[in-house]
């Protein structure tokens, strides 16, 4: 990186602030609620694991959470001990709005879904400020609507999103807008702004609330948290009291109200309403029954361990109101009365300048919005996970045993899985919790702006407490066991090269740390998915869902197992990135040589045995199709190759390095050692272009494909009638579109299309699609390594691009186009429309909300609509980096002469 930009970024405030010595302080309070805790793994103590009927959202504002809290807007402490969020009112509904609402997995014809307009606009990587934005309506939330008409809907039909219900038809709805801004680590305020969108006047009750997180009832013990009112100087103003904490001071206000009234109820479960049993109140959901039903016994008005700032507005035809919500310690100085708006005022301007000083080189304005929103967007999902398994599976002192069935049922054998930390979600609704490969992306991203955070991501996952002793990583909380791509060493890698470029100097305490531990998941790899020991690997769905004709987490209809193209793909990238880790290690400690090189050896073993011809028993290649395959191995020893044409076989372009000969001949030992064994397997040798040739300056391209094969794979990846659409490669041909794969066997056809959205099939639970969107991990790595390739072959190695077009275009010109079109996703075009909120015709249309930006799960492969998860701004967060192609060159990604040279390799 030129030091100018690293001393821009890090001359700002909030850059200043990011790299200080305070930074772990500033970061102790952020937005770590989640905003879906019903419903989920942890707080399912059911006998069958049914964890959406277990605790559903009807039971959510009744009943106290085990293992986290969640809210709209929500902000806490790492632990949760202190949690604030928003509560609304139309007066029309017949629940508060307290959390946002979705369908489970059965309600929805496509799998779970939020049913909510909320977006996330802002933040700062210490969360000295944070803003975002939800939409509520005048008129009464369609909640039974939006789960009758699902689930009249067949998977072959559309979802019926919140838009399609006519709620905001007439602009009758509320903009409630939500930020924070800290005056001190540990001092901050929630401004909510509150403006009515509609030509008529409008009542709205807002509740800012905050409360303590539930752990009495688990421990049996008496000591519980509380909030007390009292009145100092005239002002009413709140205590909260927690042992082995600070007392904080709580205050709220708005010029806009004639009047704001403090509620208590205790953060304890209405056993009156779910269980029919006797218990003394005022219980978690005493505020909404008090305001809802008008239940004057459901609230003090004096104590309790939950407390709301009653906040009733009159709001006039567009008119408009602001709340303010204030905690603070109580042993720090009172600046009473702050002025809250110069300190919102303040943090703003910094995160201007932050964000002014990384997009320096940006100038498009509307890249810079997309960029910032994918980062608040990754900001804002952070979460406090919690999750003791062995406490999970034998329950807690206070509370019934949980059935005996657990014991042996989901998650049973990882009961050194003890987590409780700030992590990374791919979507804080739909997936709460986090996922191995998905935190790889995440941490890709993060490093752009904290690369601290994204360091500590990846570590998280290879602590005790979460790799499994026998070396597994953990999957997601639904089935621990599941394989995920491994795609941790990479992500290590890329996090140090950004975090090198960004600081000067590269972090080998972290890469030798995290290497270490991936050395056991390696093994666990070869020893555990390799079925037959012949260097093809399995894995089972790898994180790809539906895109085989079988869930290949499961056992086959036909029995055998599957021999699969993009697990042994996967297997050799992770050895490449191994060795690239070992060789970078071995510039510091020599020692590190020796596992460099078996690393080398090791991908061409795979390279070996995945890339040989029709003939031999273990090849992938299919030499008539060009293309790769999964191969079904049947008990009696025959295999049936699955052609099955989608991303499973372009995967094998991920496989890539180029080790060049500044760094195997600076190295000693290094050159020979593998000199050595390639005069000595001339077998495995011919799988290295080159390398005894003179010229190319003795570069070695480590690929699982030689020239011919690379450009047959792209000659499909690269068709329009195929993989190609205008916003990246799908994940499937479009050719099985009308020619679709089809496999009988025992008088059952199973089936597999291209479908450019949502999935008509419930293979895996059927709430995502690979069988044709474009996704954007999948697309980021392929354009990585597309500039890998053409680190080797330079200009001169040309390729149709499209296919079909008569045009040729050098790899990495080619990567920047793929670049271009996944960006296309979310930038406006010449209609000033976003692709991606294809499904949003109402907000496209208005001009204040246009520039709101949702990173969706995946997109629709013909016209970019963004589709499944609306909030995964893990992965799809991606596209920051996209956007910023100086941020990529820096990091080692895209050759860029005179800069390339420094960040490839530390001298």
């Amino acid at each position: 990186m030129p030091p100018l930009r690293a001393a821009n970024l890090l001359a700002t405030i909030e850059g200043a602030r990011l790299h200080s010595r305070e930074c772990a302080h500033w970061q102790r309070w952020g937005p770590y609620l989640s905003e879906r805790q019903w419903g989920t793994v942890r707080e399912d103590y059911s006998e069958n694991g049914t964890a959406w009927d277990h605790f559903p959202h009807d039971h959510a504002r009744s009943r106290a959470y085990r293992w986290g809290e969640d809210g709209i807007a929500g902000f806490g402490d790492d632990k949760l001990n202190w949690c604030v969020s928003l509560a609304l009112w139309n007066r029309r509904d017949p629940i508060l709005k307290e959390r946002l609402f979705g369908l489970t997995n059965a309600q929805g014809n496509h799998g779970e879904d939020v049913k909510e307009l909320y977006f996330y606009l802002d933040g700062t990587p210490t969360h000295s400020y944070m803003r975002m934005l939800y939409k509520y309506p005048h008129a009464a939330y369609p909640y039974d609507d939006l789960i009758q008409e699902n689930a009249r809907r067949g998977a072959d039909m559309p979802e019926y999103e919140v838009l399609d219900t006519g709620v905001f038809d007439d602009g009758c709805y509320f903009d409630v807008q939500v930020e924070y801004a800290k005056h001190t680590p540990d001092d901050m305020v929630m401004r909510i702004t509150v403006e009515n969108r509609a030509d008529e006047a409008a009542t709205l009750d807002v509740l800012p609330q905050i409360w303590a997180r539930n752990t009495w009832s688990w421990k049996g013990t008496q000591d519980r948290p509380s909030l007390t009112k009292q009145t100092a100087r005239g002002e009413t103003h709140l205590v909260g009291r927690q042992h082995g904490h600070d007392p904080i001071v709580v205050t709220a206000w708005s010029k806009d109200a004639p009047e704001l009234t403090w509620l208590f109820c205790e953060n304890d479960t209405n056993v009156k309403r779910l269980f029919g049993m006797d218990g003394a109140g005022p219980f978690k959901d005493g505020i909404n029954d008090y305001l809802v039903h008008g239940d004057a016994q459901a609230v003090r008005s004096d104590a309790g361990s939950k407390a709301a700032a009653h906040v009733p507005l009159v709001l006039a035809p567009y008119g408009r109101a602001v709340v303010y919500l204030r905690w603070r310690p109580e042993s720090a100085p009172d600046d009473t009365p702050l002025d809250a708006d110069a300190l919102f005022a303040r943090r703003l301007a910094e995160a201007d300048a932050f964000y002014a000083a990384l997009q320096h080189d940006m100038p498009d304005p509307d890249a810079r919005l997309v960029q910032r929103q994918a980062l608040a967007g990754m900001l804002w999902s952070k979460q406090y996970y919690q999750f003791d398994v062995q406490r999970w599976l034998e329950g807690d002192p206070a509370q019934p045993t949980p059935p005996a069935s657990r014991k042996h049922g989901r998650n049973a054998d990882w009961r050194h899985l003890c987590n409780a930390d700030i992590v990374s979600m791919p979507d804080k609704w739909e997936y709460p919790w986090y996922a191995s490969w998905d935190l790889a992306f995440h941490a890709a991203a993060f490093a752009l702006i904290d690369p601290e955070f994204a360091k500590r991501q990846l570590l998280l996952l290879v602590k005790d407490r979460y790799q499994h002793p026998n070396g597994q990583l953990p999957a997601y909380e639904w089935a621990f066991s599941d394989a995920n791509p491994p795609v941790h060493a990479w992500a290590a890698w890329r996090v140090y090269e950004i975090d090198r470029a960004l600081t000067g100097k590269g972090d080998r305490d972290f890469l030798e740390l995290v290497f270490h531990k991936l050395l056991l998941n390696f093994s666990w790899w070869v020893n555990r998915k390799d079925a037959d020991g012949h260097n093809i690997f399995q894995g089972g769905f790898l994180g790809l869902d539906n895109v085989g004709i079988f869930d290949r987490s499961s056992p086959l209809p036909t029995g055998g197992h599957i021999d699969q193209a993009d697990g042994t793909a996967w297997m050799a990238a992770y050895a490449l990135d191994l060795m690239r880790i070992a060789l970078e290690l071995a510039f510091a400690n020599h020692v590190f040589v020796d596992i460099g090189v078996k690393f080398f050896e090791h991908f061409l073993y795979i390279a070996e045995a995945v890339s040989c011809d029709d003939g031999c028993d273990t090849g992938l290649w299919d030499s008539a199709d060009e293309f790769f395959y999964d191969k079904l191995r049947l008990p009696d020893g025959s295999n049936v190759p699955m052609r099955v044409r989608s991303i499973v076989g372009l995967i094998p372009l991920f496989a890539v390095h180029v080790l060049e000969e500044r760094l195997h001949g600076a190295l000693p030992g290094l050159r020979d050692r593998l000199f050595w064994f390639l005069e000595h397997r001339p077998d495995l040798a011919k799988l290295v272009s080159r390398w005894d040739e003179p010229g190319k300056g003795n570069n070695l391209l480590l690929s699982l494909l030689r020239g011919h094969r690379m450009k047959a794979l792209l000659r499909r990846a690269l068709d329009e009638s195929e993989f190609l659409s205008d916003h990246g490669v799908r994940a499937l041909s479009r050719v099985h579109r009308d020619e679709p794969f089809v496999f009988r066997h025992n008088g059952d056809s199973f089936c597999v299309k291209y479908l450019p959205a949502e999935s008509d099939s419930r293979v895996f639970g059927g709430n995502s699609n690979w069988r044709g969107p474009v996704w954007m991990p999948v697309n980021y790595l392929l354009i990585e390594s597309l500039y890998e390739f053409h680190r080797y072959y330079g200009d001169d190695f040309r390729v149709e691009f499209p296919t079909g077009s008569g045009q040729k275009f050098s790899l990495s010109e080619i990567a920047d186009q793929l670049a271009k079109r996944c960006t296309t996703l979310f930038l406006k075009d010449r209609n000033g429309e976003r692709p991606v909120m294809g499904a949003y015709p109402l907000l496209q249309a208005d001009p204040r909300s246009r520039d709101l930006v949702l990173f969706h799960e995946y997109f629709h492969g013909d016209n970019g609509r963004g589709v499944g998860a609306s909030h995964q701004t893990g992965w799809s967060g991606l596209v920051a980096l996209l956007l910023q192609p100086r941020a990529m060159s820096e990091a080692g990604v895209v050759p860029v002469a005179g800069e390339a040279e420094a960040a490839l390799v530390t001298k």
